[in-house]
């Protein structure tokens, strides 16, 4: 029979087996997290790659939207801007945590647009707050990218 010690020791099969188990589960919830972070971040993309061009092109409700902030068009622009820069950075895997992190600022202040500036607009305030939420939790999952990225640029 093998030493306590040994490679070969029952217990210490045992005691690898459940590591390695335990590392194939963490791999399994590593990707299935990564696989939804991804799904989640291309539908954002694309609604917000259609907000901001909707906001750059400029329809009627939209510009008349803006006139009632009171900041004039070019605000209307740079939201459009912002919207779709953010929408191409979250499927930039380099910049996708950035991008949530811009995509946070603009939801904090459409929802406070929303509340205070907007009448009739508290229950898109909702929306734009749990929107918030959603790229917090993006850039919270990207942060490693996030981490690296600002690595990258330290001189």
């Amino acid at each position: 029979m093998p030493k306590t010690g040994s490679p070969g020791h029952p217990r210490r099969v045992r005691a690898y087996a459940a590591r390695s188990q335990e590392g194939t589960e963490a791999f399994k919830r590593g990707r299935a997290i990564n696989i939804t972070l991804w799904t989640v971040q291309v539908l954002l993309a694309l609604f917000f790659a259609f907000e901001g061009v909707a906001k750059l092109l400029g329809g009627l409700t939209t510009v008349e939207m803006f006139g009632t902030i009171g900041l004039g068009q070019w605000f209307r622009y740079l939201t459009g801007f912002c919207e779709l820069a953010g929408a191409v950075g979250l499927l930039v895997p380099r910049l996708s945590g950035v991008a949530a992190l811009g995509l946070v600022g603009i939801m904090v202040g459409a929802t406070l647009t929303n509340l205070f500036l907007l009448p009739g607009m508290a229950s898109v305030a909702i929306m734009t707050l749990l929107l918030g939420i959603v790229f917090g939790l993006i850039a919270w999952g990207r942060w490693p990218q996030t981490k690296a990225l600002v690595a990258a640029l330290k001189p």
